[in-house]
């Protein structure tokens, strides 16, 4: 019989403090004292690297200081407008602005620089290389920028044990080495998949083991070709 998990209390916010720097001392001492207003900062590299945490804890920064934060990317509905008072702007996702997108993050450059707002943006590729207008590129690449670089293994590891400790989880070391092993490891994905496996292992009232986890990713290979299946028919009807 499954048991229904029970919330083991949110996630941890994204903080300064609880971002494992590795390579990436320079961006992170960089953003910790920035004195805002100042050039623009743009944060580039492939997802998981610690992009968005790094611009969500300068937000919270930010507001904890009683100041206004604004979060954009190309998601964010139209039009962009920076709040009142505001202090930060941030822009999410660069390599997905669409040309409308693109028109209102020029927009936020031009509105931030005659209200002395400061801009962070991040994107997986660097300015440069990045499919967007010649003007806005430009100003992406005006201030600082930083590649994120990926963690070490022995870090990644530090930073999976920490997650797993927040959720009461054990992970041993045949966990540990399988999951380093077998999946991807740039972390949004790492802490995805144990977020799936601490769900899947509190329904069923057991540890975290490889066999556990081999048995979730069959359960939802299988899942997912029966809805798969039902699609087909539903669309043949």
């Amino acid at each position: 019989m499954k048991q229904i998990p029970l919330a083991i209390g949110p996630e941890p916010a994204p903080r300064f403090d609880n971002f494992v720097a590795g390579a990436n001392a320079a961006a992170l001492q960089h953003l910790q004292t920035l004195a805002m207003p100042a050039a623009p900062v743009y944060l580039w590299g492939p997802p998981g690297r610690g992009k968005t945490h790094l611009a969500r804890a300068l937000a919270a920064q930010c507001q904890a200081r009683g100041r206004v934060a604004a979060w954009f990317d190309a998601a964010a509905p139209l039009p962009w407008e920076l709040p009142p008072a505001a202090a930060l702007a941030v822009i999410d996702h660069c390599e997905r602005l669409d040309a409308t997108a693109q028109h209102a993050a020029f927009g936020l450059f031009v509105e931030a620089a005659t209200q002395g707002v400061q801009i962070v943006a991040a994107g997986r590729l660097p300015p440069v290389d990045l499919p967007l207008r010649d003007d806005l590129r430009t100003r992406l690449a005006w201030g600082h920028v930083f590649a994120v670089e990926p963690l070490t293994e022995a870090q990644t590891r530090a930073v999976l044990r920490r997650e797993a400790d927040h959720r009461g989880i054990f992970l041993s070391d045949d966990v540990m080495r399988h999951l380093l092993t077998h999946f991807e490891r740039d972390l949004s994905h790492l802490m995805h998949l144990l977020d799936r496996i601490d769900r899947f292992a509190l329904a069923r009232a057991r540890p975290v083991t490889v066999p556990l986890l081999r048995q979730m990713l069959q359960e939802e290979a299988a899942a997912g070709a029966d809805d798969e299946a039902a699609d087909c028919g539903a669309r043949a009807r």
